[in-house]
């Protein structure tokens, strides 16, 4: 009983980032400022579809220390320690995969080879 209590007391209240209502059932919103179109919402699809494939053209211990660093948000010592090398390792893995994937990158964001 106490441990689960103690769990209890732990926990973060989310009261906060719950949706509010009126009287009559509906939501209480704040204006937007700004409505995302179709045609914008397809461009941030089709840019994640490019970004991951760009990803995968990188060697696999470059994705993968990018993959647990950038993505997974793992510090550099767990994924040094996860992947068995140093933690200056990891840091020059990373930088390098940063360097070629922004390389990779560069030319759809400047319009050039779209085609991917």
């Amino acid at each position: 009983m106490k441990m689960r209590s103690a769990v209890r007391a732990q926990e973060q209240p989310i009261d906060h980032l719950l949706p509010q209502f009126d009287s009559h059932g509906g939501r209480i919103e704040g204006p937007w400022s700004h409505l995302a179109t179709l045609d914008e919402l397809l461009e941030q699809r089709q840019i994640c579809s490019i970004v991951r494939a760009k990803i995968a053209q990188l060697p696999d211990s470059y994705r993968i220390v990018l993959l647990l660093r950038d993505i997974e948000e793992l510090s550099t010592h767990d994924v040094a320690r996860l992947l068995g090398v140093s933690g200056g390792a990891v840091k020059i893995k990373l930088h390098r995969a940063r360097s070629a994937l922004k390389k990779l990158i560069e030319p759809i964001l400047r319009r050039e080879g779209a085609d991917g």
